[in-house]
């Protein structure tokens, strides 16, 4: 069976945007794939996280995966600094990329925005250990959204560079596993910008641990235009809360845009609303609830965790081994 690798940083609240290009797919391949899903808390400190913050998000991380339909006993559910092989492979493959290669990298340009100089090493080549993520448990697929490609075809470039450097074909290179069209979720108060966990107003996003009437109560906040909703995705040139609003009803319910626009064209927002409200609160509501019990119940989550860990480093460690004994590395106890 193909073996799939997926992460989630454990930074602030999860949200809608994050249950629906991440969390959804992961519980859709469980039935065809090996999976090994991971809290990257060693991607998290990149920039500074307060510790005890780190650790409840850690814990939350998982809680949202589980909640959302991952089964922890058929997959590997763990958290990435439980498994040491993840920070030794990521020095290693310092070692075999580019500089020129990390140069490209639109997300730290992003992130570390005009004081770079400022942005800590590991925020710059956190895409080597992304790399590392993958090729630890020689990971066949990789499911990415449109901003995590740029950083797959690292992953190929220095799995194929290190097979070419030491003439072995240790690592596959990874493929893309992509969802369809990308439901890209933007603002509730601005569909102009991305939904966001650091957005300062609540009323922005779905959060994953909002209840229903959380849920109901923001979609109807949720900004949107005077006009009937069109019947067809051209009328939604220019309406960017518009689209925003109906690509989230087609991807919760699991229909495509055009056939969405068909179902409500002519509604004014306020109907169209109300529809999407019941909608979100149906499908989000009850993993809000479930959040909720595994947040008061850490030492559960925590024993998932170390569980999972167990299980990736038994896969991990043998490809580590053949990745040093490739490189020329002695081990305790061989000439």
């Amino acid at each position: 069976m193909d073996r799939i690798f997926s992460g989630i940083q454990p930074t602030g609240s999860l949200h809608l945007g994050n249950y629906l290009g991440a969390l959804r797919n992961w519980v859709r391949l469980q039935a065809d794939y090996e999976c090994i899903f991971c809290v990257v808390d060693l991607h998290a400190i990149t920039v500074w996280q307060d510790p005890a913050e780190l650790a409840a998000n850690t814990r939350r991380a998982a809680a949202a995966m589980i909640a959302s339909g991952v089964d922890p006993k058929a997959n590997i559910l763990f958290a990435q600094s439980q498994v040491s092989g993840h920070a030794e492979l990521a020095w290693i493959l310092n070692c075999v990329a580019r500089l020129g290669w990390l140069n490209r990298m639109t997300q730290f340009k992003e992130k570390a925005g005009k004081h770079k100089e400022n942005a800590s090493v590991g925020l710059y080549a956190y895409p080597n250990l992304m790399a590392a993520d993958i090729l630890l448990y020689k990971a066949t697929h990789v499911p990415v959204g449109d901003d995590q490609k740029q950083h797959l075809e690292l992953a190929r470039n220095i799995a194929q560079k290190f097979n070419t450097d030491f003439g072995v074909d240790l690592f596959p290179v990874p493929e893309p596993l992509i969802f369809g069209p990308a439901t890209r979720v933007m603002s509730l108060r601005d569909g102009s910008k991305k939904m966001s966990k650091s957005d300062p107003s609540d009323y922005s996003r779905l959060n994953m641990t909002d209840d229903a009437d959380q849920i109901r109560l923001k979609v109807r906040k949720a900004k949107s235009d005077p006009d009937l909703l069109p019947d067809s995705v051209e009328g939604l040139d220019g309406r960017p809360e518009a689209q925003n609003l109906l690509g989230i009803y087609a991807a919760l319910a699991d229909v495509t845009l055009d056939d969405a626009c068909s179902q409500v064209g002519g509604w004014p927002f306020s109907r169209f609303k109300d529809a999407l409200a019941d909608l979100a609160a149906d499908r989000l509501g009850p993993i809000g609830k479930e959040m909720q019990r595994l947040d008061a119940d850490p030492a559960t989550i925590e024993r998932i965790l170390a569980d999972g860990a167990a299980r990736a480093r038994a896969i991990a460690e043998p490809i580590l081994r053949q990745v040093q004994d490739t490189v020329g590395f002695l081990h305790a106890g061989r000439g």
